[in-house]
C-alpha cells in the first residue's frame, strides 16, 4: 500500500506540473511518450516484440501520431492522418509478406488496433488543451481523474463490502459492491469539481466575468464515465489474461506498468471530449 501511494503521488506531481507548465509541445510529448510505454508494455506481454521490424515500425507510428494530429501538417505530403495510418497498415502487409513464416495475421491485426486506439485516444488530450483555452486545467482534470477516482471508490468499496463477483473469470477483485461505490464517487467528485471550479474561474478571470457551471451535468456526466472506465479496465484484463501475466509492466510500483493505469481512461477521454464539444458545462454569465 506504501509504495502504491509513493507512485500516486510521484505521478500526480508530474501531472501538476505538466498543468501548471501548460504549453501544449510537451503535452503532445508526453502523449507520445505514454502511448509508446503503453504499446511497447502490449508488445512485450504478447511476446510479439520478437518481430523487430514491425515492432520499432509500429512504436515510431505511435509516437508520431499525437504529433500528426495536433499541429497543421497537412500541406505535407502523406502526413496527413488518414494517410499516415494507411502506409503504416501497408507496411505492417509488407513485413508480414516477407516474414509470413514468423508473423502471422493476427498479430499483425493487434499491432495495427493498439498502435491506432492508443495514440489516437490519448491525443484526444490535446484536442481538449485547443479545444477550451480558457478553462482547458479544469476540462483536463475532469477528463483524467474522473475514472481514477471512480477506480478509488471502487477499490475501497469492493474492500469493505464486496461481496458479488462481477465477472470473476475476467478480474476477480472486482465486485457489483466496488462498482456502485466507483459510480457514488465519481458522481459526487463531478458534483464538487464543478462547484470548485465555479468559484475559482470566477477568481481567476480578471475581466469581472462570472461563472456557472452545471454541475448536475458533470454529475450525471460521471456516471458513463465510470462505466467506460470500467470497460476499458475490463478488456485490458482480457489481454493480461490472455497472455497470463498480472500486470502490463512494473515503472509504477504498487500500480504495475502506464498502460496499467491508463486502460481505464482509454475510452474516458475521447466520449468527454466529444460531450463537452457539443454541451460545455461552464457558462459565462
Amino acid at each position: 500500500m506504501i509504495r502504491r501511494l509513493i507512485s500516486a503521488l510521484i505521478a500526480m506531481s508530474i501531472g501538476v506540473l505538466i498543468l501548471w507548465i501548460d504549453r501544449k509541445e510537451i503535452f503532445v510529448v508526453t502523449v507520445a511518450v505514454v502511448s509508446v510505454i503503453a504499446v511497447y508494455e502490449i508488445l512485450i506481454a504478447t511476446k510479439y516484440i520478437r518481430n523487430l521490424p514491425s515492432a520499432i515500425v509500429s512504436l515510431l507510428f505511435v509516437f508520431a501520431v499525437p504529433f500528426v494530429l495536433s499541429y497543421d501538417v497537412g500541406s505535407i505530403p502523406f502526413i496527413n492522418a488518414r494517410y499516415f495510418s494507411f502506409v503504416f497498415i501497408i507496411i505492417l502487409f509488407v513485413i508480414m509478406l516477407f516474414s509470413h513464416k514468423k508473423v502471422k495475421f493476427a498479430e499483425v491485426a493487434l499491432v495495427v488496433f493498439v498502435s491506432l486506439c492508443i495514440p489516437f485516444s490519448l491525443s484526444c488530450i490535446v484536442f481538449m488543451f485547443d479545444a477550451f483555452p480558457a478553462h482547458r486545467t479544469f476540462v483536463l482534470v475532469y477528463a483524467l481523474t474522473i475514472t481514477w477516482i471512480s477506480d478509488s471508490g471502487a477499490f475501497f468499496a469492493g474492500t469493505f463490502l464486496g461481496k458479488h463477483k462481477m465477472a470473476p473469470e475476467i478480474s476477480p477483485k472486482k465486485t457489483w459492491e466496488g462498482f456502485a461505490g466507483g459510480i457514488l464517487t465519481a458522481v459526487l467528485f463531478g458534483f464538487l469539481l464543478g462547484k470548485g471550479y465555479e468559484w475559482v474561474a470566477t477568481l481567476l478571470f480578471s475581466e469581472g466575468l462570472t461563472f456557472t457551471v452545471n454541475v448536475w451535468f458533470l454529475a450525471v456526466l460521471a456516471i458513463p464515465c465510470a462505466i467506460l472506465g470500467v470497460l476499458g479496465d475490463f478488456s485490458a484484463s482480457i489481454l493480461k489474461r490472455e497472455c497470463a501475466v498480472k500486470d502490463f509492466g512494473s515503472i509504477m510500483p504498487g500500480h504495475g506498468g502506464v498502460l496499467d493505469r491508463f486502460d481505464s481512461v482509454l475510452f474516458v477521454i475521447p466520449f468527454v471530449y466529444l460531450v463537452f464539444m457539443r454541451y460545455f458545462p461552464v457558462i459565462p454569465l
